[in-house]
């Protein structure tokens, strides 16, 4: 088994979160994949991972694509023009901010693949195919006070999380069909320390990748990494960024 951590591009230029999902291929048990993704929380323990610098604006101290467009799009190449994509949007509340420590979280998420060499309609024997066999979220806290923690985690077999008449072998879920890949539509972060001004998730994608289109024979597997930086408010700063009332026309 190889595993590799590929450079990290610079962060591409967010899509809208109603764009995102209107792209994606709606799959039906969204209510049993919330509920699979949020009983997975606080089961293992979770690794350092770097801690975003400070932004340069003063309303949010931890610097976050994430949490300024709502959503972003993050990119690793997994071989020579071989794109695997990963798309996180806000769900609930769209608004991040309105992430507070101790607000319930919900954030959407897809795992696509692209192959360069061929067009994106062509059939699936002409494009090199990659299986995703596991996923994993891990957290770490930015806190006011200098602590870290790891309060959001799982980790999860995406052939749990898809419909069964979904494309998959012993490898794992086929990213590249038709049906879109790995679409997760929602999960939630819990409570935070109350401290809390920024978290950083790191994704971590085991993959089988085809060396070769339609050739069973040139799988090779490795594990790819994306850091996503999420700020997180005060309760005071969130009610101070509220839209103000409109006022009512005086008669």
């Amino acid at each position: 088994m190889s595993s590799r951590r590929p450079t990290l591009r610079p962060l591409r230029a967010a899509v809208t979160s109603a764009l995102l999902v209107g792209s994606l291929v709606a799959l039906s048990g969204c209510t049993q994949v919330a509920e699979i993704f949020n009983g997975m929380q606080g089961q293992q323990p979770v690794a350092a991972v770097p801690t975003a610098a400070p932004a340069a604006a003063p309303e949010m101290a931890f610097n976050s694509q994430f949490t300024y467009d709502g959503s972003v799009a993050l990119s690793s190449d997994v071989a020579d023009d071989l794109e695997l994509r990963l798309d996180v949007w806000a769900q609930d509340p769209k608004r991040t901010q309105e992430w507070t420590p101790g607000a319930e979280k919900t954030f959407g998420f897809a795992v696509n693949v692209h192959d360069q060499r061929v067009d994106e309609k062509a059939v699936l024997a002409q494009k090199r195919r990659v299986f995703i066999s596991s996923i994993s979220i891990t957290s770490q806290t930015a806190q006011t006070s200098g602590q870290i923690q790891a309060p959001f985690q799982f980790s999860a077999d995406p052939r749990s999380l898809v419909p069964t008449d979904t494309i998959r072998s012993d490898r794992g879920l086929l990213l590249n069909s038709f049906q879109g890949g790995l679409y997760v539509p929602e999960t939630v972060i819990h409570g935070l320390p109350a401290d809390t001004y920024g978290m950083t998730l790191e994704f971590a994608m085991t993959v089988w990748v085809e060396g070769n289109a339609n050739d069973d024979a040139s799988f090779s597997q490795q594990t790819v990494y994306q850091y996503l930086p999420v700020a997180v408010f005060s309760d005071a700063q969130a009610e101070a960024a509220q839209p103000a009332p409109t006022p009512t026309p005086t008669p």
